[in-house]
């Protein structure tokens, strides 16, 4: 059936209003968009991870009058100054939709990253095969094809990378990439439940499901040690993880981080420098990719 999409122009100091509004209007969904266009960084604990200005957009079923919906927003919200805007969005079948959208990809000179349904461009290369759904990584995110062209650069099955750790995983795409590319095992590590098993089915579909495992934080061994260690998330984590992570690289080892903005290098590179030579920062878009070689 077609929805209808209401969309909120709002500042921080009514996003609130807003929500309860929609949501007490019959919204089936709520959804934040930056009116800028600016990435959302990682919150402190306490706060609120939001922009100064957003569109809030709710979807209503088709039963509801697009007018009276229109008025009944106007008068809860008559004392904010609003911009509304009310769309017809038409129903499909989402699934396929990303489907479609889903394209191989390659990854420096080996690497493709293919979706399941269709047939590798290059059946001699190193065809990743992926079908994660929507809610963990296909590549496709500037930070995620950095870390895998790094791979891809890197990894032999002489290259001395055998143990990996992922740390942050989500749908396991590093750690796979580094398995087909030549590296043993790989342990893979998220808070998600969810992006554990989508890992594990990944793993599956590649054929490597036993050389991969999966732990949530806290579960790892405190002193096994990886000749690689990946950590694609977000800077003020890394921060935080640099003792964490140094601990998990032996003397020599490599450590690749990403999920970093250009701005926020040079504070990660500060937090990870006492335990490892940072010798690399690449870049694509406003994000980089950080490396280095654990000292002895």
């Amino acid at each position: 059936m077609p929805w209808l999409q209401v969309s909120v122009a709002a500042t921080d100091s009514n996003y609130q209003r807003v929500e309860d509004t929609l949501l007490s209007l019959g919204a089936q969904s709520i959804t934040f968009r930056d009116a800028a266009d600016n990435p959302i960084l990682e919150p402190q604990p306490g706060e609120t991870p939001l922009w100064k200005n957003a569109i809030i957009t709710g979807l209503f079923d088709d039963q509801q009058e697009m007018e009276t919906l229109r008025e009944q927003l106007q008068r809860q919200l008559e004392n904010v100054h609003l911009d509304i805007s009310i769309t017809i969005l038409a129903d499909q079948d989402w699934t396929r939709a990303w489907m479609d959208g889903f394209k191989p990809m390659q990854f420096g000179q080996r690497l493709w990253v293919c979706p399941r349904h269709l047939e590798p461009p290059d059946p001699s290369a190193i065809n990743l095969r992926l079908d994660p759904g929507m809610a963990f990584g296909t590549g496709t995110h500037p930070t995620t094809s950095l870390c895998l062209g790094w791979l891809d650069a890197h990894i032999t099955s002489t290259s001395g990378h055998q143990q990996v750790l992922d740390f942050g995983c989500g749908s396991g795409i590093l750690a796979i990439a580094a398995l087909l590319l030549g590296a043993r095992h790989a342990d893979c590590v998220d808070i998600d439940e969810q992006a554990l098993q989508a890992t594990l089915d990944n793993a599956a579909t590649n054929h490597v499901v036993d050389s991969i495992s999966v732990y949530m934080p806290g579960e790892l061994e405190p002193d096994i040690q990886y000749q690689l260690v990946l950590a694609n998330i977000l800077s003020g984590p890394l921060t935080q993880l640099a003792p964490t992570l140094a601990r998990y690289c032996s003397p020599g080892s490599d450590i690749v981080l990403s999920g970093i903005l250009a701005n926020q290098a040079e504070s990660v590179c500060l937090a990870y420098q006492t335990y490892f030579d940072m010798h690399s920062t690449e870049k694509r878009d406003d994000w980089v990719l950080l490396s280095g070689k654990r000292k002895a």
